[in-house]
């Protein structure tokens, strides 16, 4: 990944090319974006930049493979049937680079389904600090830059955080460490304190169109189309292009909101919401909460059309009979909120590993009452 293989962002390239020419390199800098605007590609080719240069072959054939002795990964890990306690990221190295590969937009659920496990949920353990903190410590192979990239740097936990502290504050000689991370607010304040915060935008439709059209010869009018649906995010747009979704979200949504229409002044109905309960908790973790998110973009999209601003509505659950125009009225200001705060409290107790089918039930009994109520 060079910087010209990173979509978008040219004002932050300069930026980092500008600080690297002039030996201006802040020790610790946190890369902060929304999924699929780049994050991770940004930092990569930023790596690749500071222990390269602009041509140095023998460097970049190494950085081609993600093999250059003096970058380090760390990420998020779980346990499997291989590695069956107190996993670290160099126990997952070969499928790492396999993921890098394959999409340096790919996302945490991306990672967790290469893994081979989505019923559980990652973090950065204190291990994989205890291993950080032994091989910065050492000289670099090279005599230039030691880097560090922690992706997902949200995902460490309190005993991880405190144990890398020390060293983004105070880092050996010549030690760069980047952290990337979607949730900027879960990372403690001690560490964000300490870190150069570069802050990413959204793709355009422009640069993921043209992209879609340049790289995966892919018709204008398609790219276009799939780029106003993927919101600035290009590994959304991937997805979207190779239909590589493996659950019906649309399906489990609509069949979510007619079951939820009949259970009012029904209680024979409230059945069907806890058996559409049992079917969303017997997926994993990670898959409900991004089924969640889906929901709460879906509702959103169903409020701007209620509101007159059909051409930013790109919805289309792909449902047979469903027409989000006779759904949207039911969304409005008088409930948006309520909904968008059950839905982002259900995530909330998922992520903390709370029984999903109870959480679910809750939600979908709560949003029977949400979608009957009327404006003021």
């Amino acid at each position: 990944m060079k910087f010209t293989d990173v979509l978008g962002h040219q004002h932050l390239k300069n930026h980092l090319i500008h600080t690297a020419d002039g030996g201006r390199i802040p020790h610790a800098q946190l890369f902060v974006a929304s999924e699929g605007a780049g994050a991770l590609a940004l930092a990569i080719a930023y790596a690749r930049y500071v222990l390269c240069g602009n041509d140095n072959t023998a460097c970049n054939l190494k950085m081609d493979m993600y093999g250059h002795p003096d970058l380090h990964f760390i990420y998020p890990t779980i346990t499997t049937d291989d590695v069956k306690s107190k996993p670290k990221s160099a126990d997952f190295l070969p499928l790492w680079k396999e993921f890098l590969n394959e999409n340096p937009y790919a996302n945490l659920f991306d990672w967790y389904k290469k893994l081979g496990y989505l019923n559980k949920q990652g973090e950065i353990r204190v291990e994989d600090a205890q291993e950080v903190l032994k091989t910065l410590s050492l000289k670099s192979y090279e005599g230039g830059y030691k880097i560090l990239i922690i992706w997902q740097a949200d995902k460490m936990n309190i005993a991880t955080s405190n144990k890398l502290l020390k060293i983004i504050e105070e880092p050996p000689q010549k030690t760069l460490i980047l952290l990337v991370s979607e949730n900027e607010e879960n990372i403690l304040q001690t560490i964000t304190s300490r870190c150069q915060v570069l802050r990413l935008g959204k793709l355009s439709d422009e640069i993921i169109a043209e992209t879609l059209i340049s790289k995966h010869n892919v018709k204008p009018q398609k790219a276009k189309i799939i780029a106003h649906q993927a919101q600035g995010n290009f590994s959304k747009a991937l997805e979207i292009l190779h239909d590589d979704n493996e659950f019906p979200f649309g399906q489990w949504f609509v069949d979510w909101v007619r079951t939820a229409f009949r259970a009012k002044g029904n209680p024979s109905a409230v059945l069907g919401l806890v058996n559409w309960s049992e079917t969303i908790a017997a997926t994993g973790k990670e898959t409900q909460k991004k089924f969640l998110l889906y929901c709460t973009e879906f509702f959103r999209q169903a409020l701007l059309l209620n509101y007159k601003a059909k051409d930013l509505v790109y919805f289309d659950p792909g449902v047979e009979n469903f027409n989000i125009e006779k759904f949207a009225p039911f969304v409005n200001g008088n409930n948006i909120e309520d909904i968008y705060k059950e839905l982002s409290d259900a995530i909330y107790h998922i992520e903390r590993n709370g029984n999903a089918k109870l959480i679910l039930t809750d939600l979908s009994i709560k949003l029977t009452r949400l979608i009957h109520k009327k404006i003021d």
